[in-house]
Parts: structure tokens; sequence; C-alpha cells
């Protein structure tokens, strides 16, 4: 017969196999960049909005059929991404990022008529949260403010309103080539520079997902932004988008080439509002610089 001494030894092996099993399981998943080429990891920051992470991103948005409207408008927009380290007196790395436009923007209702604009100027300010490590456990978050500058010259390109409001970002990065997050913000107007300008308090929830596939390729759902306005009968708008990119290692900066397709899947209380969009987008990446 078996004795019960061996049999204790035989769980215990068991029991210790199974332990070290999981471990290394744990260990593989919080720390997926191990097996990851440097492409693939910069793929997987390029739309992540609390990644250390410089980047210069030129974005083209052309959308060829519009609500309410026979006209084709279309908008460029520069993002400086810019990472700073923590100040003596501020012990918490930020995230400014400034977003400039260019729009070709429909007038009429009943023609095809445009003007092309500088719209407002908008800047946001996320502070890095130190807990938890997101180098350990894959999961990094920040808040902060947004604002909005009046720079647009006419109604259909800006509010003629300064706008200030809360800003959060969430991102988990635990799981091998997957990055899923969102970004929150909600500027309310608090001066005017215009006498006929109108309150603005608008909700913008911009869903996050994107999915390494090695060489540098990744496909993504992360540029279309919810929009819903916060005053009684104001307008709301849900896309939904779809694309993939590529990062190349170059000597300098890195390059990410992405292309993306959009649909407006919900809308309530709108004027003219994009019904497919086309995006093309060029970012050049600075792994290596921070302030």
């Amino acid at each position: 017969m078996i004795s019960a001494k061996r049999i204790a030894v035989s769980l215990t092996s068991l029991m210790l196999l199974t332990v070290a099993s999981s471990a290394r399981g744990q260990n593989l998943v919080t720390s997926p960049v191990v097996t990851e080429t440097e492409e693939d990891e910069l793929a997987r920051e390029v739309d992540d909005p609390t990644a250390i992470l410089t980047q210069l991103k030129l974005q083209d948005q052309y959308t060829p059929e519009n609500f309410k409207t026979p006209a084709q408008t279309n908008e460029i927009n520069l993002k400086l991404v810019l990472p700073v380290e923590p100040l003596p007196f501020l012990p918490f790395k930020q995230i400014i990022r400034p977003t400039f436009k260019v729009q070709t923007l429909a007038v009429s209702q009943s023609n095809s008529s445009t003007i092309t604009e500088f719209t407002d100027m908008e800047l946001l300010d996320l502070f890095l949260a130190n807990w938890p490590d997101p180098k350990t456990t894959g999961f990094g978050w920040g808040v902060g403010p947004t604002f909005v500058f009046p720079t647009g010259r006419v109604p259909q390109a800006g509010n003629h309103a300064w706008q200030a409001g809360p800003a959060a970002a969430v991102a988990y990065r635990g799981i091998p080539h997957l990055m899923i997050g969102f970004l929150f913000q909600n500027p309310i107007s608090f001066a005017y520079t215009n006498s006929s300008a109108t309150p603005q308090s608008q909700l913008e929830f911009q869903p996050l997902i994107s999915y390494t596939l090695g060489h540098g390729w990744y496909v993504k759902s992360a540029d279309s932004t919810w929009k819903v306005n916060l005053r009684h009968g104001t307008s709301t708008t849900i896309p939904i988008s779809f694309g993939f990119g590529r990062v190349w290692k170059f000597e300098g900066p890195e390059v990410n080439a992405w292309v993306s397709g959009e649909w407006t899947a919900y809308r309530q209380y709108t004027n003219i509002t994009p019904m497919y969009t086309v995006r093309f987008g060029l970012t050049l990446l600075f792994p290596n610089f921070e302030l």
C-alpha cells in the first residue's frame, strides 16, 4: 500500500508546480512588453492617452456625405503630445496636448457652399497618477483640465466662448497586444467674445481600443468621440470607427501611418453632421524625448 507520507509529498509537489505555473502565467500577463518588438510596443502606445510618448500628429478627415447638406467637408488638424517630467513642487508627470484645426465647413442645407476657417483651439493637460505603477500592472490613469480657446472667427467654426472643465483618461495594457481605455472631457463656457454666443457644456467621451498584429501593424477603434451637449434640446452624436496602421522604426523619429473609417451611428437634435468620414493620419514619434 502507498504510505500516507508518500501521498502527502506527492500532493505538496503538485501544489508547488501549480503555484509556480500560475505565477509564471501572471508574470506573462503583467509584463507583455518582454515578447514585443519596439514597433509593436509603440503601436500600443500611439492611441494611449496616458503613454509617455512624444508625438506630432497630422490628420486629415474627409467627409464625403453629411446629414442635411449636399456639401462635402474636410478637416486638417495638428496635435502635439508632449510629456513633461515632474516639477519640484508638483510630483506628477504631465501630458500636454494642444490641438489646432482648419476646417472646410458647409454653410447651407440647400447647396454645396463651403468656407474654410481656422476653428477653436483645444488644450488638454493630464496629470498622471503614480499609483499603480503602469510598468508592472499595465494600468495607467490621469486627471486634469481641458480648455477651449475662441479662435474660430465665424459661428460654424467656433462657439465664441472661453471654456474650461475636467478631463480624465484611463488605459490598460496588461494583456499582450491589447490596449483598451477612454478619454473623457467636459469643457464648460465661462466667458464670451460675442453677445450672441450661447452657454456651452459638452460631454466628450472617446472609447479607445487597439490590437497589435506584429511587425508594427495594428488595428484599432480609437478615433471616434461621442458628444453629448448637456443643455436642454442640444445635440448628441455617437459615431463608431475602425481602422488600421503601422509603426516604422527609423534612425531619428519613428513614423506611425494609419487610416480609418467612421460612421455616425446615432444622432439627436443635430444640424449639419458628418454621416461618413475617412481619416488619414501621419505621426512622428519621439520615444526618447520629454521635457
